[in-house]
């Protein structure tokens, strides 16, 4: 009896020693269980003679009953190591303070009346406004509520979003969106009777909603698996008889599902523009328009068939068009339609900064650059005149000047990391700017500081770095510091105003964040240094920032976080498996990882024209290189990593976080966390309620914060 008790006795010890030996630690005392055992299915594909096995094939059917359980089980384990984290209840008064406060978009202006959406402080969502005249922001006392979720819908996450005001003022097209989905349902309301019209266009994905000049119809694009078609709606008649305008094939080039189309009237109601973008992002872009007085006018060209992006204005019967076409920084021409651009004239021509964005309001042209990722507004007149420039205050991020071509007055949006959004009005007559909004937040901007400095790529390049913080933060490597970047599809990361970002800086740790080729901070060259079989440079560029802010003694490895989220979130997958030993701790959020089946889920076939395809042997063995699911190794030493994704995640399927935390999880060897985090409301686009928001927020802060502190 005592030697079955002994034996008893030692197989317990053995258990129990077997068990911490499994056992996860987290930084600050967390102790977790091993995590939740996904079964190994393997599935063995063949890419051009090389074999690759997946195991965890099975997880890419969301809906199945194993997925759902493992969804359950995953967040079950996030949710015990963040009841064990002693931050995040302070992490979310912070962000409570920081995003409860009341917010504006840019007005749309309608004779004498702004249109706008507004978020007052304690309120989940915005509800769209009206308000008459201009008088400042003393005005806003005198706002008129037109739409507001919360009168249709209890649901908190529930949002909308204001498309467009009709030329008179009467009705407004606006969009309800559920949680962070793509897809949403289109309404009308008009403003005399205070009532929505019957019209509702069902749930899709609209690219753009406009009203006909006469305000009698709604013109619209949606996207389908097909393509993108442009439909006209008649008011007061069913979705199903809308009449389709364009979308299928044009001129006997068909069009097809990579094919994304947006449309507009010209200001002076003479046009319907359509604009054709081939791809995500496009490396051609065709233009077509139609002479809405002639009632069965075809669609002339503008321009079509180069391999070139173009973005046009019609205003004071000219095209004023801005292209890369020759010029990858861009320039302004004004286009003759059906001729080559070659002969067009030219307006602004290419300079040394490339161009971020253009608009023509009250018969100006505002033409903001990018200097080492420093906007810079320079007004001219439509013959290309110098006219002046817009100022702004510091460092930071800008809006293009809103408004129409005979507009007097337009709207910009300021804001920085250390500066909330501001929004101005800009007299284009005389150059005076008024404050139209600003939210009072409880952030000291003056005891902040923000700068940019350059570093070295691995190959030599030379690239823009944002450093924000505390003012007399120690810089002796001791400090925390959390990192983002982008790096990809031609967009510029400019340092815009973020809740999340500024909460890490008001608990003590050092915010940063370079601007990596990929973007569209130097021009299209700067973005072709980033594509394709060039992606790691991308990749290279972030390393050598953290190396560099290491260096320069801002913090240490132990105290380093990153995060990203979408083609940032590919980003932390590539920094995990290539660089793990550089940082503490990652948020990867809504992210592409199995980059060699990307193209088969949701809108992933879009981006074909940035990555490529595993369906072409040259692209697959690139892809294969660096794709993170295909690179985690067994037993490699991870660090603490959060994948976060969201249930209503209708671009990028949340597949890629399922399968990634199954396979780390089974990989990793150095016994640090390894969660899955599945929102149950979120998505890729906005739309979640403040509340949910600051939750799903609190949740990444603290894990980033608990793992980056002592061990």
């Amino acid at each position: 009896m005592r030697r079955v008790l002994g034996w008893a006795l030692l197989l317990e010890v053995l258990l129990t020693v077997l068990a911490a030996a499994q056992a996860i630690h987290g930084r600050d005392g967390i102790t977790l269980p091993a995590p939740p055992t996904a079964e190994a299915n393997p599935v063995t594909d063949n890419y051009f003679g090389t074999k690759l096995v997946d195991d965890y094939r099975w997880l890419e059917d969301g809906k199945s009953a194993a997925s759902r359980a493992f969804i359950d089980a995953e967040n079950a384990y996030a949710q015990r190591y963040l009841d064990q984290t002693r931050s995040r209840s302070q992490i979310v008064d912070t962000l409570d303070s920081l995003e409860q406060v009341s917010s504006w978009s840019l007005p749309l202006q309608r004779g004498g009346d702004l249109f706008f959406l507004k978020r007052l402080g304690g309120e989940n969502q915005a509800a769209i406004y009206l308000r008459h005249g201009w008088t400042g922001p003393a005005s806003a006392s005198k706002d008129q509520r037109l739409i507001d979720p919360a009168q249709f819908s209890r649901d908190p996450n529930t949002s909308i979003g204001l498309d467009d005001v009709s030329r008179d003022g009467t009705l407004i097209a606006y969009q309800v969106r559920q949680g962070g989905a793509d897809e949403t349902t289109v309404r009308i309301y008009n403003v005399m009777t205070g009532k929505p019209l019957l019209d509702e266009l069902p749930s899709a994905h609209y690219l753009s909603v406009f009203f006909a000049p006469a305000g009698t119809s709604l013109y619209y694009t949606r996207s389908t698996a097909q393509g993108t078609l442009l439909y006209e709606h008649k008011l007061g008649t069913r979705p199903a008889s809308d009449t389709l305008l364009f979308g299928r094939e044009f001129r006997g080039e068909e069009l097809g599902p990579n094919d994304l189309i947006t449309a507009a009237i010209t200001d002076d109601a003479h046009y319907l523009m359509v604009t054709i973008q081939r791809g995500v992002p496009a490396r051609r872009v065709d233009i077509v328009y139609r002479d809405l007085s002639k009632p069965q006018a075809y669609f002339d060209l503008l321009v079509w068939g180069l391999d070139a992006r173009f973005a046009a204005i019609y205003a004071k019967g000219v095209w004023f068009v801005e292209t890369d076409y020759h010029a990858p920084n861009g320039c302004i021409l004004a286009a003759y339609p059906g001729i080559m651009p070659d002969v067009w004239k030219t307006v602004v021509p290419e300079g040394s900064d490339a161009i971020e964005d253009f608009s023509i309001v009250g018969s100006k042209l505002y033409v903001t650059r990018l200097k080492d990722v420093q906007p810079e507004t320079s007004v001219y007149t439509l013959e290309g005149k110098p006219a002046g420039a817009v100022t702004y205050d510091g460092l930071g991020a800008v809006s293009t000047l809103a408004g129409r071509t005979t507009d007097r007055y337009g709207f910009f949006r300021f804001e920085s990391l250390i500066a909330p959004p501001a929004i101005y009005r800009l007299d284009t007559a005389t150059g005076k700017r008024e404050l139209f909004a600003k939210p009072n937040t409880p952030f000291d901007s003056s005891q902040y500081e923000l700068k940019r400095v350059l570093y070295t790529s691995k190959d030599g390049t030379r690239v823009p770095l944002f450093i924000a913080g505390k003012k007399g933060l120690r810089q002796d490597g001791s400090a925390r510091l959390l990192m983002t970047a982008y790096g990809g599809f031609n967009l510029s990361e400019l340092p815009r105003w973020s809740p999340v970002y500024a909460a890490w800086m008001q608990q003590g740790g050092w915010f940063a964040m370079p601007s990596l080729r990929g973007g569209g901070e130097y021009g299209e060259r700067w973005h072709q240094a980033g594509m394709f079989e060039k992606k790691q440079n991308v990749f290279d560029d972030f390393y050598a920032a953290a190396e560099y802010l290491i260096g320069q003694n801002y913090t240490s490895f132990a105290h380093f976080a990153i995060t990203g989220r979408s083609n940032g979130g590919l980003l932390m997958g590539a920094a995990i498996t290539q660089r793990p030993a550089l940082f503490s701790a990652v948020v990867c959020g809504f992210p592409l990882l199995d980059m060699l089946r990307y193209q088969k889920f949701l809108q992933g076939s879009h981006w074909i024209t940035e990555y490529g395809s595993s369906q072409d042997e040259a692209q697959f063995r690139f892809l294969l290189r660096y794709s993170p699911y295909q690179n985690v190794k067994k037993g490699g030493v991870y660090p603490a990593v959060m994948f976060f994704t969201g249930a209503n995640d209708t671009r990028v399927d949340p597949l890629h976080a399922r399968k990634m935390t199954a396979l780390l999880q089974a990989s990793s060897s150095s016994g640090r966390p390894v969660l899955l985090r599945v929102s149950k409301a979120g998505g890729h686009s906005a739309g979640l309620g403040v509340e949910q928001q600051i939750q799903d927020d609190a949740d990444q802060l603290a894990f980033l914060w608990t793992e980056t502190g002592a061990r």
